[in-house]
């Protein structure tokens, strides 16, 4: 029975280090300098969303200016811009952008050596997806008025937006996940530049046709960048090794400095 049960785990174990989990080398400084990024983005995107946050229970910061920022957007809409603001929802709506994460993970999982990062990116899904409900629903806050929406009626809650808060996921997350393992930091800046640029556009689509204020999006972005600090965290702690390190962190006798 014990020769069986070990035989499974070794098989499982073949399986993930061969299939699931990548590894990859760097210098211990490159490592730190990760971690160091993950801490960062998380704390900076936990302060500005509890900022956020307490103005919307309160009434004031931020979110005092969002009736002033719905009434400007109001005067910008055009017919042209208004299908253009269309689409973009619902590439990041609720029926599109689970059909692209879908179709992405499993085409990267299928493609790739290894499918951590299929995984992983899927998990930042799903965790801004909980995590829009959860906070939703705790939260409460009313929508803009339902007539002035132009792309029919939404009574859910609007506090943060889960279209935002997908887009960020789905195309800072990814980002990372892509360039990360790249050696060019030109195109890390790119890939990062047209992401910021996505995220954007998503929030200003969901601004513009009605359905959320500044602040909703705003939270969002700031959850987003937790996520991306946490899957940064995770990826490193997992993936990545100082050469001649071992799974567990140590360093092999061979490669270990001598007493």
């Amino acid at each position: 029975m014990a020769e069986e049960s070990a035989g499974k785990a070794g098989w499982w174990r073949v399986f993930h280090d061969k299939f699931v989990v990548e590894e990859r080398y760097m210098d211990a400084g490159a490592r730190k300098g990760l971690y160091v990024v993950a801490v960062v983005l998380a704390v900076v995107g936990a302060a500005i969303f509890f900022v956020t946050l307490a103005g919307v229970l309160q009434h004031n910061g931020m979110a005092s200016s969002d009736e002033a920022a719905r009434r400007w957007l109001l005067t910008t809409r055009s017919d042209v811009l208004t299908v253009v603001m269309i689409i973009l929802a619902v590439i990041f709506g609720p029926v599109g952008l689970p059909i692209i994460v879908l179709v992405v993970t499993v085409a990267w999982g299928i493609l790739a050596k290894h499918a951590w990062r299929p995984i992983l990116l899927a998990a930042a899904m799903l965790t801004g997806v909980g995590l829009a409900q959860l906070i939703g629903h705790a939260v409460g806050r009313d929508r803009p008025p339902v007539d002035l929406m132009l792309f029919g009626a939404d009574h859910t809650f609007s506090f943060p937006s889960g279209h935002v808060l997908g887009a960020s996921d789905f195309l800072l997350v990814g980002t990372f996940l892509v360039f990360s393992r790249r050696k060019n930091p030109k195109t890390a800046v790119v890939g990062f530049v047209v992401a910021i640029i996505g995220v954007i556009l998503a929030s200003v689509s969901r601004l513009y046709l009605g359905y959320h204020w500044v602040s909703d999006a705003v939270a969002s972005i700031s959850l987003s960048l937790v996520v991306m600090g946490a899957v940064i965290a995770v990826d490193t702690w997992r993936t990545a090794r100082i050469p001649g390190e071992s799974v567990t962190g140590e360093l092999s006798k061979a490669d270990s400095p001598s007493e």
